[in-house]
């Protein structure tokens, strides 16, 4: 499980990240990290800018959805959320994020710890920008899931 200072750092990236490609928070004030960690009815995942990137953060819903704790999920390659037979799906998908900075309304076939298949909905993918402005990752709010 993350300490507080851990959880607080991802959501400052995640929603300032937000910010910059939408104009607002996603998630009120700084001082809702905890809730957004513990208590939200979206699942948050972001992930790192590695050449095959791993997951940086999960809230308890996106754990749950995913079935992993904070432990599993985090440094997992984000790519194990899709079947493999939806990965070229997802990748396209990146890529365009990677390009104009997010994309909105993306719908996409996941996979869970046990290979549980369903599908995200309303999906919001938005590039993570560092303090200095560089690419420093994606991040995803999943408001809606539904089975296979």
């Amino acid at each position: 499980m993350p300490d507080s200072i851990e959880i607080a750092a991802a959501h400052a990236l995640i929603d300032s990240s937000y910010r910059h490609w939408f104009g607002r928070s996603f998630a009120g004030d700084a001082d809702a990290s905890d809730w957004l960690y513990r208590e939200a009815p979206f699942a948050l995942l972001a992930h790192g800018n590695q050449d095959d990137p791993e997951f940086i953060y999960a809230n308890a819903a996106a754990q749950r959805l995913f079935e992993y704790t904070w432990d599993q999920i985090v440094g997992l390659p984000s790519r194990l959320s899709a079947p493999a037979d939806q990965r070229p799906a997802r990748v396209a998908l990146l890529q365009r994020v990677e390009r104009d900075g997010f994309a909105r309304d993306y719908e996409g076939l996941r996979v869970s710890r046990s290979g549980r298949r369903f599908w995200i909905e309303r999906v919001t993918v938005w590039q993570l920008r560092d303090a200095a402005g560089c690419p420093a990752g994606l991040a995803a709010l999943i408001p809606s899931w539904r089975p296979d």
